[in-house]
Parts: structure tokens; sequence; C-alpha cells
């Protein structure tokens, strides 16, 4: 059962989001009867919240007509997921700009009542992260949301980009998805200049302009693989494919990765991944517990035998003999 101040904070939201409500209806909402929101309602009266009730068989409850209520009422669960949201978003650099984040948590330390903002105040001063952070490059915040609402509403945008160059173009674009990715944002989609799947840093597009002409995505398109295997693979050397003789959900626990991409098929699950060195791809191939198959590149096979063979040799040797 919830705390009751939990709940009259929930009456509060309510009655913010909905012109009247019934008592009866209230009372469904907070799981309780009518009594009690009688008494809720007197709650925040007492605090200075003009609840008004209106009585008969069609009365209910609204706030005063013109009243606003202060930006924040927040629960102490409440205020630590929002403080921890805005350091995390400013620690892997996916704050749109620079004072957007400091601004939104010093105005919410500021509304706070005092017996949570020292708390929160100790969080924001004492809490560390094991990731490093992320120098971000932030993007127009205008930039960004228009992009993500065409996204949803599948519409193309012409937008200005300006490559790493300098050079700026005028494009078209299908946007298909918005990605956060080490630092960086990136939208995935149909390039109508280039007529194919291209990928573009947000923080390199001036502006966008939206369009009305709608657009269909390829069935099943995942924006987040994509977008990972397409700057592996200019990361990368070799391009490594195999199939893994295992169940997909125990395989991709030990092969995370933007360099890994795994795939449920008939024999097992097929493996896509980019590798700078072979023999680092070999000793993790070994290192599970399935049986597997390699496809490409040739040289890994080679690769798996000279490592086979050094097991072997380390297998066969007597303790205090020195390694050949």
């Amino acid at each position: 059962m919830s705390h009751p101040l939990t709940r009259v904070l929930t009456l509060l939201e309510l009655l913010q989001s909905r012109a009247r409500l019934t008592g009866a209806e209230l009372a469904a909402r907070l799981g309780t009867d009518v009594r009690t929101v009688r008494r809720y309602a007197a709650h925040l009266r007492e605090l200075g919240i003009p609840v008004e009730a209106e009585r008969g068989r069609y009365g209910g409850y609204r706030l005063a007509r013109g009243y606003r209520m202060p930006p924040l009422v927040l629960t102490n669960d409440e205020a630590l997921a929002v403080v921890l949201g805005l350091l995390a978003a400013d620690r892997l650099g996916m704050a749109t700009a620079a004072p957007a984040g400091a601004g939104a948590l010093a105005k919410i330390e500021r509304v706070l009542p005092q017996s949570l903002r020292e708390p929160l105040a100790a969080m924001r001063e004492t809490l560390s992260f094991t990731a490093v952070a992320v120098p971000g490059q932030a993007p127009g915040t205008g930039v960004l949301l228009e992009l993500a609402r065409a996204s949803r509403a599948r519409t193309t945008v012409a937008l200005s980009h300006v490559s790493w160059r300098g050079e700026q173009t005028e494009r078209e674009l299908d946007p298909y998805g918005v990605v956060f990715h080490t630092g960086r944002w990136y939208v995935v989609g149909h390039d109508h200049l280039r007529g194919e799947l291209r990928t573009f840093r947000i923080d390199r597009i001036a502006s966008v302009t939206p369009g009305t002409r709608g657009f269909t995505a390829p069935d099943g398109f995942d924006p987040v693989a994509h977008l990972t295997a397409n700057l592996a693979r200019g990361t990368y050397r070799w391009e490594v494919e195999a199939t893994i003789h295992g169940p997909l959900d125990a395989v991709a626990r030990r092969l995370p990765g933007p360099a890994v991409s795994l795939t449920a098929g008939p024999g097992g699950v097929l493996l896509r991944a980019w590798a700078e060195r072979l023999e680092d791809m070999a000793h993790l191939l070994a290192s599970l517990e399935w049986p597997f198959t390699v496809h490409r590149p040739g040289e890994l096979r080679e690769e798996l035998l000279r490592l086979a063979d050094r097991l072997a040799e380390t297998a066969r040797r007597e303790p205090g003999e020195p390694p050949r």
C-alpha cells in the first residue's frame, strides 16, 4: 500500500490533468474510498491549494479556475529519478546543450522542500561513475526534436547538412530513427540525394524543415543495429562471419558490443562481427561453450589452428619444462 502522502500528491496530479473528477472516480484511481478522498482534498486546501468541491449527484472536485501550480511536486522516488537522469545525461554526453542540464537541475533543487533538497544535493556531489565521461557533441534542440517527430510520424524532412570538410548540402531524408551512441546523436534514414540508406551526425545538421510527404520504413529495420554495424565497418580491419551452434539469448550475453551482430538461424546463431586482430577473434570464439563454424575469412580458420597448436603444446608440457 502506498504512503498517504503519495496518494495526496497523486490526487493533485489527477486534478491538474482533468478539469473535473467525481469523488468515485478519484477513489477508484487512488485505490481508496470517497470519504478518504474528501480528507485528501482537505489536506491540499490546508497547503493553500484551492481544491473546489461541487456537491450533488454530478458534483466532483477540481482546481480553482486560473490557478497555476508550481512547476514541480515530486515524491522522493520521482525526484531521485529526475536528478539521476540529468546527471547520467551529462556524464554520457547525452545532453543537447551544456546550460540546459545544469539549469534544469538548479530549478528542480530550488523548488524542492529542504528534506529532499539536501540528500539530492549530496547525491549530486558524491555520485561516481565507472564509465568515463564522454565529451558529447550537442545537437540543436529544435533539430533533434524535429527529426524525432518526423521519424515517429513517418514524414520526409528537408535538412541542411554540413560535412566534416565544411561542405554544405541540402537534402531530403526519410528519417527511420534517431540514435544516441558513444557521446553523439545520429539519424538513420533514406537519403534522397544519394538514393541510399545513410547515417548523419545530428550535430552537423544546421536546420530541419518538416515536410508533408509520408514514407514507409523497411520491415524490421533496426536503426541501432544499422548504425553500430556501419560504424564498426569503418573502424575494424576484418569482417567475420560464423555460425555459433547455441541459443541466441545465451550467446548474446556472452558476445555484447557494437561490433557484433547476432541473428537467429536454422543452425544456430549467425555471427557477423568486425575485428582489428583475428587473433583476438580466435580467442573469443574458442572461449565459448558452444561449437561454431567459421564462414569467413579463411585467415580466421588458420588463426584458430595456430591457437589450437599452442594450447595442445601447453597441455603436453611437463611441470618445470620451459615453453618453446
